[in-house]
């Protein structure tokens, strides 16, 4: 099958690239770099060669040439703005580069008979849910425009395969990423990314003075936000089962989580623990469009697909973030 990958040079799309080239699919990828990296592409060329093509998605006949010559039969569409904080400040650039960039991709699968399209979309869907714990039926209720564009762009896939039939996809909502793979010497490579695991592994390698918690004031066992970390790879290897699941199935949405969840004042201790580092760290005013608890309800992945968790610890995770950081 040939596969196209958009953003298969960020810090998700390149762990996921990671294990398609350990399949037998043809993979291209699209990435106008502006957080994905070039040596991430240069390493995994080592582990087979692909088509790598500098686009942005904006592009927008650019994009229509590269089906027309390609031929595509599936889409692992994850290029996208991503930073919650940045999406309060500047929302059009959120609606422009997840939403629309989507619809029109959508619209160049539908006119090339591209009919396979897995959506990497988010739990910033949710927003500050009732039930802290949440299934793929809770209330959508996004409380910024980052969650909202992912939720627009999730409503237009819904209605595209509505009118085409033909057309499947599958959601899937991401929890929060943390880890790396040091194997292959890909990790997170953008230099202002804000995860808290990425944050604290950054400290704990000397790169950055100190960590900020941002309130410790919720409604929480510490007071700090509590959420759901999943490693690297094993949101990567949804990917796989969601493809695999389109070939016999209709289109779905699937949590991808553990099912529980860590407060931030937890992942800075287990990263202390790991690294041996006793890092910095100052308390900040909380910020706008955070959700006190997010944790998934995963059990449908698990029930209708072949996704099985390999990495569920957070210790594990912290130490490959640790790892990674001093590796790069």
């Amino acid at each position: 099958m040939k596969i196209l990958l958009t953003g298969g040079a960020g810090y998700i799309g390149s762990h996921t690239l990671k294990q398609f080239l350990e399949t037998d699919n043809e993979i291209v990828v699209l990435d106008n770099l502006s957080k994905g990296s070039q040596k991430s592409i240069d390493d995994l060329q080592k582990l087979r060669e692909f088509n790598f093509v500098k686009m942005d998605l904006s592009d927008f006949e650019g994009v229509k040439r590269l089906f027309k010559e390609q031929k595509f039969e599936a889409v692992v569409h994850f290029a996208a703005s991503i930073e919650v904080f940045e999406s309060m400040q500047n929302p059009l650039k959120y609606y422009m580069n997840n939403t629309v960039n989507t619809a029109n991709l959508v619209q160049t699968c539908l006119e090339n008979g591209t009919n396979n399209f897995i959506f990497s979309s988010t739990a910033a869907t949710y927003g500050e849910p009732k039930n802290p714990v949440v299934s793929e039926t809770s209330e959508l209720k996004p409380i910024n425009p980052y969650g909202r564009s992912k939720l627009m762009s999730e409503e237009l896939l819904r209605d595209a395969s509505m009118a085409n039939p033909s057309f499947k996809h599958c959601i899937l909502r991401y929890f929060n990423v943390a880890g790396a793979c040091n194997t292959y010497g890909i990790g997170q490579r953008y230099p202002k990314a804000t995860l808290l695991t990425k944050v604290a592994a950054e400290c704990a390698a000397g790169k950055r003075e100190k960590l900020f918690i941002f309130g410790d004031d919720y409604d929480t066992r510490d007071g700090t936000c509590i959420r759901d970390y999943i490693h690297v790879d094993d949101i990567s290897s949804a990917h796989l089962a969601a493809l695999k699941y389109l070939k016999d199935n209709d289109s779905d949405v699937f949590n991808v989580g553990y099912g529980h969840g860590f407060s931030v004042k937890e992942v800075i201790e287990a990263m202390k623990k790991v690294s041996g580092v006793d890092f910095k760290v100052e308390l900040a005013p909380r910020r706008a469009g955070d959700p006190s608890v997010l944790i998934s309800n995963a059990d449908k992945i698990r029930a209708k697909t072949s996704w099985r968790a390999k990495y569920d610890d957070l210790e594990l995770i912290c130490k490959s973030a640790y790892e990674w950081e001093k590796l790069c």
